[in-house]
């Protein structure tokens, strides 16, 4: 009930969405009414917050698949964040996961890169921008005797942290420790896994032309 009354007017609506499929439990339970949110909050974020009218939300593969956005926002969480699958050459893996093809990883990278890579890095300049606003308000809170000087001290520290922080929030690499848990991959080896394919396929007919001959 609280996620079908949630509405989009503001980047904190999509910020207290997105806080909440950290928990993986909650996620498994209501996925069916989460892929549609989700869905209306990536559709908000482009459409209203950024401007952007020229994608269709779902997107839609070039032989007329849905792309599950909710799905791809996860999997590429799970596996470490968007640089770390580049990095590692998991889109294959991604895409296959997705219930495509391996030779479809690359046509995942951009359809991440064109509705959530942005997204992301809102969102995670967000919390990086919420957690230094939460440490300086206990920092002040918690002051006594010289307070005011040790404010100012700390203060100083919460700008320099955040100086440095703010460009790890814009490659969407922050760690989610939640879902960093979860499977993390290797280098996936696309020729192995299509030599792998074919050999199941050529052993399969075989097998069918033995039947065939008794």
């Amino acid at each position: 009930m609280i996620v079908n009354a949630m509405e989009f007017k503001e980047f904190e609506d999509c910020r207290a969405f997105m806080n909440l499929l950290d928990d993986r439990d909650f996620v498994l339970k209501y996925k069916h009414i989460l892929d549609s949110k989700f869905e209306e909050l990536v559709k908000w974020f482009l459409f209203d917050y950024m401007g952007i009218k020229t994608r269709p939300v779902p997107p839609i593969a070039s032989y007329m698949r849905k792309i599950n956005l909710l799905r791809l926002y996860l999997l590429v969480a799970m596996d470490g964040g968007y640089q770390n699958v580049t990095t590692e050459n998991i889109w294959p893996a991604i895409a296959k996961d997705m219930g495509f093809n391996y030779e479809d990883g690359d046509y995942m990278r951009v359809t991440y890169v064109a509705y959530l890579d942005v997204l992301e890095y809102y969102y995670n300049f967000k919390q990086v921008q919420q957690n230094m606003q939460d440490k300086k308000t206990v920092l002040e809170e918690g002051t006594s005797t010289g307070g005011h000087q040790e404010s100012s001290k700390n203060a100083g520290v919460t700008k320099q942290n955040y100086a440095e922080m703010e460009p790890v929030a814009l490659f969407a690499g922050v760690d989610d420790e939640d879902w960093n848990k979860g499977k993390r991959r290797k280098r996936f080896n696309f020729n192995y896994a299509k030599w792998a394919m074919d050999e199941a396929n050529r052993s399969v007919l075989d097998q069918a032309r033995k039947h065939n001959l008794v």
